[in-house]
C-alpha cells in the first residue's frame, strides 16, 4: 500500500473553501471548463471596469468590431474568448444569461459546438447591434 501525503487544510474564506471542494470533486475536462469559465468571468470583470472609466468621462477605444476570424475546430471556451475580443464594446452583464444557456446546452445537453458557436456569434452580433436590430 502507498503511503497518502497528509492533506493541507484549505486555506481562504468559506466561499474559496467550497470552490476549491467542488473544484476537486470533477474530473480534469471538466475543471479545465471551470477555468476558462472564470476566465471569461475575469474578462467580464474588466470590461466592467471601463464601463466605470467610461461612466467619468474617460475616452473610451473601440466602436467597431474587430476581425478576429473563427479557426477551424474551435472550442465554445475559445470562442466566447475570441467573441470577447471581437466585440470589445458589448456589455457582457447583457448577454450573461444567454451565454450561460448556451455553455450548458453544450457541456450538458451535448450540443454540438460548432452550432453553438454559431448561436454565440448571433448572441454577440445582437447585443452589438442594439435593441433596434
Amino acid at each position: 500500500m502507498l503511503p497518502t501525503l497528509p492533506t493541507m487544510p484549505i486555506q481562504g474564506s468559506k466561499t474559496e473553501r467550497k470552490l476549491l471542494k467542488l473544484f476537486k470533486g470533477l474530473d480534469a475536462s471538466k475543471q479545465q471548463t471551470l477555468v476558462s469559465f472564470a476566465e471569461f468571468l475575469l474578462t467580464q470583470a474588466s470590461e466592467e471596469a471601463k464601463v466605470s472609466l467610461e461612466q467619468e468621462g474617460k475616452e473610451t477605444s473601440l466602436t467597431e468590431p474587430l476581425d478576429i476570424e473563427r479557426p477551424e475546430n474551435e472550442s465554445v471556451i475559445k470562442a466566447i474568448k475570441r467573441l470577447s475580443e471581437t466585440y470589445p464594446m458589448v456589455n457582457k452583464d447583457n448577454i450573461l444569461h444567454p451565454i450561460s444557456d448556451l455553455m450548458t446546452a453544450h457541456m450538458l445537453q451535448g450540443k454540438e459546438a460548432e452550432q453553438i458557436i454559431d448561436e454565440l456569434e448571433a448572441v454577440f452580433l445582437k447585443e452589438y447591434q442594439g435593441p433596434n436590430n
